[in-house]
């Protein structure tokens, strides 16, 4: 089992920044391929970034490339997702989520085991 708790989430402005950290706890999240996406009101889950075990490959959503960085420390059992040049349209639950995953499967949302709480992030115009 891996438990996974998110932080940094916050109200910022437009064109601000924040880093989102996904700590893990349980088993070691560096055998498992962590994700982020995020769920914005009256609407599906949607990816965001992820990176993949086990050489740290990263994917992005089209929306978020160049603009969002997704990284990991597995000494400290965490993942971070810095996100920056925020925009409205960037408001919504963002979740961790941990799994088995390869390829580009992670995408998908029905991929990953275990998921975080999620932490709320407002961006105001």
């Amino acid at each position: 089992q891996v438990q996974l708790v998110e932080s940094g989430g916050g109200l910022v402005q437009a064109g601000g920044s924040l880093r989102l950290s996904c700590a893990g706890s349980g088993r070691t999240t560096s055998r498992y391929t962590m994700g982020w996406f995020r769920q914005a009101p009256g609407k599906e889950r949607e990816f965001v970034a992820a990176i993949a075990w086990p050489y740290s490959v990263t994917y992005y959503a089209d929306s978020v490339k160049g603009r969002f960085t997704i990284s990991r420390d597995n000494a400290k059992n965490t993942v971070y997702l810095q996100i920056a040049s925020l925009n409205p349209e960037d408001t919504a639950v963002y979740y961790c989520a941990a799994g088995q995953v390869l390829g580009t499967r992670v995408v998908r949302s029905t991929e990953y085991a275990y998921w975080g709480q999620g932490t709320q992030v407002t961006v105001s115009s």
